[in-house]
C-alpha cells in the first residue's frame, strides 16, 4: 500500500523534505542476506515467470540455483574485490547470477546489450571484470573485448549459446558447497552492490556505483507477497536492479521477457499473468500509448503503474491514465542518488509532475548563483538522502562535479517546486539552446508539438545557423494508423507559439521511432545527428 507522505519545507534553507525513512529490516543485514533468508521463509511461492521463454520458477529454485552459481565463483577464488560483467536479456537464469552477486558480497558491472565493442571495451577497461556473463547474441564482441584489454575474464552464455562457449546450464551443476551462507560485507553497507550505467545521453556512459544499502528497496509501497510485478528494464538500469531486488525482499512474483520490448504483447502479458506492479521507463511508456492494442487491452489488475527515466508528453500519461483502473505514479530519481528520489502519488490533482521527495530524500532548486530559491522559482534540480555513495567507479574527479562537499547531487535538470511541494521538472540545463542570443529549451517546443492528436513522441533540438545561432529542429513520430507531414508540424507550432526563435526553422522530419541511448531514454544528439544525416542525403 502506498506511504502517506510528510512533507516539510524549510523556509529558511529552501528545502523540501519527505521525512523520515523506515528501514523494513535491521540495518546491519546487506541486500544478499535479506533475500536469502526471505527466500528461505517462502520456498513455495512463485519468483519468477519468464513470458517469453515459458518457465515458471520457485523461491527455493531460484535460491538453489544463486547458491549454485555463487558457489562457482567461490571455487573460482572470487572475493568481495573482484567484479562480475553482466551484458544481458530478461533471461530465466538472470536472476540467479543476480542473487549470486549478492550472496557473495561481489558487485557486478552491468552493460546495455546495445553497447557497440568500443563502449563495452571502455567500460571494462574501468572494473576489469573477472568473470563475465552475457547472453549468446553479444558474444563475440565481449570476447573480442577481452582480446583487447587483455582481460583474463571467464565468459559465460545465457541464451543463444555458441558451440564454444561455457553455458549457464554448465554452471547450474555445480554442487553447492557445504553449510552454504550469504557472505558478511567486509565493508559494511557501505559496500558496492553493483555498478550500473549512466543514461550516455551526453556521451560515454559513466560506471555508476550503487551502494549496499536498504535505500535500493523501493520506498513507496509495503509489498504484498501476492503481487505480480513486471518490468523490461535490464539489470543495467536502476529501474531493473530495484525490480530484481524488491521481487526477492517481498517474495513477489517477477514477470520477465527476453524480447525487444513489443507494447502488444505487454497488453497480454497484463491480462494473461495478472500483473498489478509495472515499473517502465517514458519511452515505452510512449510505445504502448502509440499502440493500437491498447484500446481493448484489459489492464484493470494495474493497481500501481510507475513510470520515470525521463521525461513523457502530458499526452501520453493523459492516455494510459484513462486506462488504467489502479494509480499512475510519475517517479524520479537518477541513477546516482542509489534510490527514488521523487513520486506522484496525485496524478490526477498535479499531472505532468514528478511528485514529493520520498522519505530519506530532500530536494532544492538552486538558481544560477547556486542560491537555493522557494517554491515556483525555477532552477536546477538538487537531491539528497545522505548515505553513502562510492562515486563513478574509477573517476574520482567526475565524482565531485555532480556531488558537492555537503551530499548534494546536481542533477543537470530545470525545474520548481510548486506551493504544495511537488516538483516539475522542465528540461536538461545541457539542453539549453539559443537563438540570436536568446535562450530557450527544446522541451517548450516539444510540449506543444506533443498537444497534435496524430504525434506519439517528439524530439527538438538545435541545428547550429552561423547567423542565428541555434535553430530549432524536429524529428516526430505519428501515432499508429495517422496521417502527418513534416508541414504540418512546423504549421502547427507557427500557430501555437508566437515568437520567432522557438519556430522550428531548420525543419521537421517524420520518423518511424525516435534514436534512444542504450536504457530507452531519447538521445537528442543521436535524434540531432540523424536529422542531419536526412538533411545531406536529400
Amino acid at each position: 500500500m502506498p506511504y502517506k507522505p510528510q512533507i516539510t519545507f524549510d523556509d529558511k534553507l529552501k528545502v523540501w523534505s519527505g521525512g523520515e525513512r523506515c528501514n523494513y529490516f535491521a540495518p546491519h543485514l546487506s541486500i544478499g542476506e535479506i533475500i536469502f533468508r526471505e527466500m528461505e521463509r517462502h520456498p513455495k511461492l512463485i519468483a519468477q515467470i519468464s513470458a517469453t521463454e515459458k518457465t515458471v520458477l520457485t523461491m527455493e529454485e531460484v535460491r538453489l540455483s544463486a547458491m549454485r552459481v555463487a558457489s562457482y565463483m567461490r571455487r573460482l577464488g572470487l572475493k568481495q574485490t573482484d567484479i562480475v560483467g553482466l551484458i544481458a536479456r530478461n533471461t530465466t537464469h538472470l536472476v540467479a547470477v543476480a542473487y549470486a552477486c549478492f550472496f557473495n558480497g561481489m558487485p557486478f558491472h552491468s552493460l546495455n546489450i546495445s553497447y557497440d565493442q568500443e563502449t563495452i571495451e571502455k567500460l571494462f577497461s574501468i572494473t576489469r571484470p573477472r568473470l563475465i556473463f552475457c547472453d549468446g547474441d553479444e558474444y563475440e564482441r565481449v570476447v573480442a573485448a577481452t582480446e583487447t584489454l587483455k582481460l583474463d575474464a571467464t565468459i559465460i552464455t545465457m541464451r543463444n549459446h555458441p558451440l564454444s562457449s561455457l553455458r549457464i546450464q554448465d554452471i547450474l551443476t555445480t554442487p553447492i558447497e557445504e553449510n552454504f551462507q550469504p557472505s558478511h560485507l567486509e565493508q559494511g553497507p557501505d559496500q558496492t552492490l553493483a555498478i550500473l550505467c549512466s543514461s550516455g545521453t551526453t556521451g560515454l556512459p559513466k560506471a555508476v556505483t550503487v551502494t549496499n544499502s536498504q535505500n535500493c528497496i523501493f520506498p513507496g509501497f509495503l509489498v504484498p507477497t501476492d503481487t505480480v510485478q513486471y518490468t523490461h528494464s535490464t539489470l543495467d538500469c536502476f529501474s531493473g536492479l530495484s525490480a530484481i531486488i524488491n521481487a526477492g525482499v517481498f517474495s513477489t512474483t517477477n514477470i520477465i521477457a527476453d524480447n525487444d520490448f513489443d507494447p502488444a504483447f505487454m497488453c497480454r502479458m497484463v491480462q494473461e499473468y495478472n500483473i498489478g506492479l509495472v515499473f517502465q521507463c517514458s519511452s515505452h511508456m510512449a510505445m504502448l500509448a502509440n499502440c493500437p492494442e491498447l484500446d481493448e487491452a484489459d489492464l484493470s489488475s494495474i493497481e500501481h503503474y510507475i513510470f520515470g527515466g525521463s521525461r513523457c508528453s502530458l499526452h501520453i500519461q493523459n492516455r494510459l491514465r484513462s486506462r488504467l483502473k489502479g494509480q499512475l505514479i510519475f517517479s524520479y530519481s537518477i541513477t546516482e542518488l542509489n534510490s527514488t528520489g521523487t513520486l506522484n502519488l496525485h496524478f490526477d490533482e498535479k499531472p505532468n509532475s514528478v511528485g514529493r521527495p520520498v522519505p530519506g530524500n530532500k530536494i532544492k532548486i538552486v538558481n544560477e548563483q547556486g542560491v537555493a530559491v522557494g517554491p515556483n522559482e525555477v532552477g536546477e534540480v538538487c537531491l539528497f538522502n545522505g548515505q553513502h555513495w562510492s562515486g563513478y567507479y574509477g573517476d574520482p574527479a567526475e565524482t565531485r562535479t555532480i556531488r558537492d562537499s555537503e551530499k548534494w547531487f546536481h542533477t543537470g535538470d530545470v525545474g520548481w517546486v510548486d506551493e504544495d511541494g511537488f516538483l516539475f521538472v522542465a528540461d536538461r540545463r545541457k539542453d539549453m539552446l539559443k537563438y540570436q542570443n536568446i535562450m530557450y529549451y527544446p522541451n517548450e517546443i516539444e510540449t506543444v508539438i506533443s498537444q497534435m492528436p496524430n504525434v506519439a513522441e517528439v524530439c527538438v533540438f538545435g541545428i547550429w545557423n552561423a547567423v542565428n545561432g541555434d535553430e530549432a529542429a524536429a524529428s516526430v513520430v505519428k501515432r499508429h494508423g495517422t496521417k502527418l507531414h513534416a508541414q504540418d508540424v512546423s504549421d502547427f507550432v507557427r500557430k501555437h507559439i508566437g515568437a520567432k526563435y522557438k519556430q522550428l526553422n531548420a525543419g521537421v522530419i517524420i520518423v518511424d521511432d525516435l534514436k534512444r541511448s542504450g536504457n530507452g531514454k531519447t538521445n537528442r544528439r543521436a535524434n540531432k545527428e540523424h536529422f542531419l544525416n536526412v538533411q545531406r542525403s536529400k
